[in-house]
């Protein structure tokens, strides 16, 4: 069984083995693939970044394969990471990367389950569409949640619930939707439009459920600390930001001198609105 820090490991060899490669154009010459090779800075520290990962060179592919296989690696890492963990949190957990945008999507758990009604009710109903709105998508990227678990599993101690039907989120007896514990919204870098997109998913996820609100997180790959801020700075939507190499991006806009750059990220750092992805599977436990 891997360690955290070989996980780790693996999870950045996957990503320079698969999408995060030097690429080369002809206005720009050879940039790593999250740079915006339109801004000195952002090229400078993700260059910096992609050499400390030990990226190679490789050839342009579509921004959307990109996205999806970031999605996939992020979540064979927590998949991976929730395994190794399984005697914390005793049942079943699933790790999933959603690849449905239907607007019911989020409807198959226990917190939103009301939301098939709502649709269904206001479908043929303009005047009530008008009044709850029509748009029930929360486009997550990935997602964690645990099946319900048997009252054996439970009762495995002591006799502690009987054959009684309940109303509770965590009994299989109950036949209740599973709940969900987390969604993980994964941007391989952030333009103001993409910020702004997973706030909105963040929002919804908050506004549209009943009982508790699930983990609400982002992982990234932009280098640039101002556009992180954008994300990290501000409270009351995501948890937190997780960089998918915090320590190494330190290190990078370091070499760049650019004070305003570091102490941006400083204090993004020590307000714990930015974490590296290590410590994403252990602050889901909680």
């Amino acid at each position: 069984m891997m360690s955290l820090k070989q996980a780790r490991d693996s999870y950045h060899q996957r990503l320079t083995e698969e999408i995060l490669h030097f690429v080369h154009t002809q206005k720009h010459d050879w940039n790593a693939r999250n740079a915006d090779a339109s801004n000195t800075a952002s090229k400078e520290i993700a260059n910096s970044l992609a050499v400390a990962l030990g990226a190679s060179q490789g050839t342009k592919i579509p921004g959307q394969t990109v996205g999806t296989k970031f999605e996939e690696i992020t979540a064979d890492f927590l998949r991976f990471c929730f395994s190794a963990l399984s005697h914390l949190q005793p049942g079943v957990w699933k790790t999933e990367r959603e690849t449905s945008r239907s607007p019911l999507v989020i409807a198959r758990f226990s917190q939103y389950s009301h939301l098939k009604e709502v649709y269904e009710a206001s479908k043929d109903n303009p005047e009530l569409a008008a009044v709850l709105g029509r748009d029930y998508s929360v486009a997550s990227d990935v997602l964690v949640y645990r099946e319900r678990l048997d009252d054996q599993i439970i009762n495995s101690k002591t006799e502690f619930v009987s054959k009684k039907s309940g109303r509770d989120h965590l009994r299989a007896a109950t036949a209740g939707a599973p709940y969900l514990h987390a969604s993980i919204s994964c941007k391989w870098t952030i333009r103001s439009d993409r910020a702004q997109n997973t706030r909105t998913e963040a929002l919804d996820l908050i506004r549209k459920r009943k009982g508790r609100v699930p983990h609400i997180v982002a992982v990234t790959a932009e280098p640039l600390p101002s556009r992180l801020s954008s994300l990290c700075l501000g409270t009351g939507d995501l948890d937190c930001v997780y960089h998918f190499a915090l320590p190494e991006l330190v290190k990078a806009v370091g070499n760049i001198g650019q004070s305003e750059a570091t102490e941006l990220l400083e204090l993004m750092i020590e307000s714990e609105r930015i974490k590296d992805i290590a410590d994403l599977p252990l602050d889901l436990l909680l």
